[in-house]
């Protein structure tokens, strides 16, 4: 079987070191020349709207799929006339909106922060008179890892906010004094099977993510799965699919959705029975989901602008290093490290190993 991947990055290149072994190859299109994914096969550098090109995949191979959400809706549309894609059109194009995202969680009874649709200052200003301070001004579309995002603390902040951010559409979020970060990943097949891993706790630094710990036994698993698996039924969903949450008063409100495999996820390559990647390809093909279970305790550390020494990295006991063949620039990230232990306080032990390699700001 041959899977087409809008995208060329990490994930995508993931996705095909999980599915080579289960016979799949893959056909990679996106507009960099240096996708690191291409290593793993056959690049087609091309715009994401550029539709001879997108033809070319969809007569290519037998089912499409993407590793990132800034692909437009009518891409993976377009596509949809001549080829199987997972997920769909429709799943995206609330994805990769807040306002439709937010939207949708708050018609199925998934709690959020106050929000309001911003397309002009005035909206802004009237919707922080409503909302009130502190709260977040986000872009609609094509935010990530912190950027199109602006915390507004006081009204100064407020006063030329819209404009700071590219006077585009978006959305206003009331800040939530949240007391940790989760994230659920799911994956649900072509027949609606349907599948959780563990819960995970997400620590950030400068917007983007340094550290995941999967829990065990967390006592909002069933409260996060029941929301997760609202989005889901909704959506039709077929893939993997992460859902982001905070942790407020015993509870949790919803923070977004990425319909795709997920940095938050990884995890997974070594300590769950079947990484978010490979469940990705078998939900997408038509297969048999795998067991999500844990397989001792997991963690996993993103390197940002650099990978340390290899040596250095490997020389941890328990620990897995994954270089996405990047170049190194600051912000990017360019590798994670996954390490899976016996116990608790062995993981926190070499957590505390592989940071001491990473230069913090």
């Amino acid at each position: 079987m041959k899977i087409g991947v809008i995208g060329g990055g990490q994930l995508g290149r993931m996705l095909a070191l999980a599915g080579t072994p289960l016979g799949m190859s893959f056909a990679f299109l996106d507009p960099a020349p240096d996708a690191c994914a291409q290593a793993l096969g056959e690049h087609i550098r091309a715009d994401y709207d550029d539709k001879d090109h997108l033809r070319r995949l969809a007569d290519e191979v037998d089912l499409v799929t993407f590793e990132f959400e800034s692909v437009p809706a009518e891409t993976v549309a377009f596509l949809s006339q001549f080829v199987p894609v997972y997920p769909s059109a429709e799943s995206l194009r609330i994805a990769r909106d807040r306002w439709f995202e937010k939207s949708m969680f708050k018609d199925l009874g998934i709690p959020t922060p106050d929000f309001a649709d911003i397309q002009s200052q005035a909206d802004l200003d009237a919707a922080v008179a409503s909302i009130g301070l502190p709260a977040v001004l986000k872009t609609r579309t094509l935010g990530y890892d912190g950027k199109g995002q602006k915390l507004l603390r006081k009204p100064a902040d407020v006063s030329n906010a819209f404009a700071e951010l590219g006077s585009v559409p978006c959305l206003l979020e009331g800040f939530v004094p949240f007391t940790g970060e989760v994230s659920l990943i799911a994956v649900r097949g072509r027949d609606g099977e349907t599948c959780f891993y563990p819960l995970v706790h997400n620590s950030h630094e400068s917007g983007i993510l340094r550290l995941s710990v999967a829990s065990s036994n967390h006592p909002l698993q069933a409260l996060a799965e029941d929301y997760v698996g609202r989005v889901l039924k909704q959506l039709d969903y077929v893939g993997v699919l992460a859902f982001e949450f905070f942790e407020v008063d015993g509870g949790l409100k919803a923070n977004e959705i990425a319909p795709r495999v997920h940095n938050s996820g990884h995890w997974t390559i070594e300590g769950a029975e079947c990484s978010q990647f490979e469940n990705h390809l078998r939900a997408v093909a038509g297969l048999p989901l795998g067991s999500t279970a844990k397989l001792g305790e997991s963690a996993m550390l993103n390197f940002i602008g650099d990978v340390p020494p290899v040596e250095k990295v490997i020389a941890i006991e328990d620990c897995h290093l994954h270089h996405y063949g990047k170049a190194f620039k600051v912000g990017r990230k360019v590798g994670h490290a996954t390490l899976r232990c016996p116990d608790r306080s062995t993981l926190d032990r070499q957590i505390t190993a592989v940071e001491s390699l990473i230069p913090h700001s």
